[in-house]
């Protein structure tokens, strides 16, 4: 795919699948104001993907506009390990540049498997992605966004049962956009 087919693909997933089943509540609002900004990283290594991270994370600080950043790599970290493990270099690279407490990364990858689940469970399609990305999120957004929403506790226990109740065949078509 070349860059707009994969921005495109990842536009389409948040869409069709993060918001229209609910996955989270506060998505639809941002997409609908125009203040998620979908970037491909051509990084084809980890290294290169933390200066891009970097960057995006300065470009957050300094345009109010962008909420959040989906940075999408799908050149780097196609092995969910290695992917999982990186995610410690993230952290501290908030850590190091100051950002931790300002800004939060959630993560996303096309084999996703939470602790204690096996491959095939359905609740990990709560996290899986058409592409490995990172999602650069706002804490003060955040913190915002889980203070004003009734029952925040109960989304995870809502998006199992839901992805449950889909069916993992059905998550799976859902997830390469053929359903």
């Amino acid at each position: 795919m070349d860059q707009k087919e994969s921005i495109e693909a990842v536009r389409h997933w948040v869409e069709s699948f993060v918001v229209e089943l609910n996955l989270c509540p506060f998505a639809q609002r941002e997409l609908q104001a125009e203040r998620v900004r979908f970037c491909l990283s051509e990084a084809d290594s980890s290294e290169a993907l933390l200066e891009r991270l970097l960057e995006e994370l300065e470009l957050l600080e300094s345009d109010a506009e962008i909420e959040t950043t989906l940075l999408i790599h799908p050149q780097v970290l196609q092995d969910f390990d290695d992917y999982n493990q990186f995610l410690d270099l993230v952290d501290a690279l908030l850590e190091q540049e100051g950002y931790a407490g300002v800004y939060q990364v959630a993560s996303f990858h096309p084999d996703y498997q939470f602790a204690d689940t096996t491959a095939g469970d359905a609740q990990n399609y709560s996290n899986r992605s058409p592409f490995p990305l990172l999602h650069l999120l706002r804490e003060a957004s955040v913190e915002r966004a889980v203070a004003s929403y009734p029952a925040v506790d109960e989304i995870p226990a809502r998006n199992i049962e839901r992805l449950r109740q889909l069916g993992v065949e059905r998550l799976q078509s859902m997830l390469r956009g053929t359903s």
